[in-house]
């Protein structure tokens, strides 16, 4: 008698078409899950990344993709959602360290986190996967280790699955991880870096080059020694 091939396990991926959830993904599927990619329409100002996200789940093999809209830009604060409000542009990377910048969104993380742990319920997905880092970043508070681990204890207290024994893990592989490292892990799986956009402010479909999340890159694939597929409309 054939035996029956043993199912990959599912995982929910974070996708938004940047570098750090492109990696996660590829991360995510060499270490042999089913993936079930999320992305957010949500009122941002780059949301041609949605496009990008939708041809890295093809390149990448997700198993599915689903696009959620959340109208976040009907609260506005943040230069990502309320075109009134100004993306910084030229700083530096030790002032990004200091403060939380406007393009922080109020709870993005957390609202995200909330659909995919429903979507992973539906599922029966035991993971989500995140490409939230805690090094090379924007000063987000939803990308550190302190909010990760509180949304793991919540969304078990608070689904059916996690009450019954079946407990979800946010799953973030990038979180300790250099800009540079998570360059280098992803060209080694193979991430098609030329497809994602990390800008908060392209202009035509170019990146800026200047905002924070250009400057992050940039410098990260400089101090990888990978070459950078990014089109900048300006480098500095």
């Amino acid at each position: 008698m054939a035996k029956t091939a043993k199912r990959a396990p599912r995982a929910v991926i974070l996708l938004s078409g940047g570098l750090d959830s492109a990696t996660c993904l590829a991360v995510a599927t060499r270490a042999g899950r089913e993936c079930h990619a999320v992305s957010f329409d949500y009122g941002q100002r780059h949301r041609g990344e949605l496009a990008r996200a939708r041809r890295i789940a093809t390149a990448l093999g997700a198993a599915s993709h689903r696009v959620v809209r959340l109208d976040l830009a009907a609260f506005g604060g943040s230069a990502l959602t309320d075109r009134a409000i100004a993306v910084p542009k030229g700083r530096s990377v030790a002032r990004m360290a200091k403060e939380i910048p406007v393009t922080y969104v109020p709870a993005r993380n957390l609202v995200m986190l909330s659909v995919a742990t429903a979507l992973a319920e539906t599922l029966g997905a035991r993971e989500i996967f995140i490409g939230a880092n805690a090094i090379d970043y924007s000063g987000y508070p939803d990308c550190r280790p302190p909010f990760l681990r509180a949304f793991e204890r919540v969304a078990r207290a608070g689904t059916k699955a996690g009450v019954e024994g079946r407990g979800l893990r946010i799953r973030a592989p990038l979180l300790r991880l250099t800009k540079a490292a998570i360059i280098r892990l992803g060209a080694r799986l193979g991430v098609p870096y030329g497809m994602t956009q990390s800008c908060y402010d392209p202009v035509g479909g170019k990146a800026c080059g200047r905002c924070d999340s250009c400057v992050l890159r940039r410098r990260g694939f400089e101090e990888a020694g990978v070459a950078d597929p990014t089109v900048y409309v300006r480098r500095g």
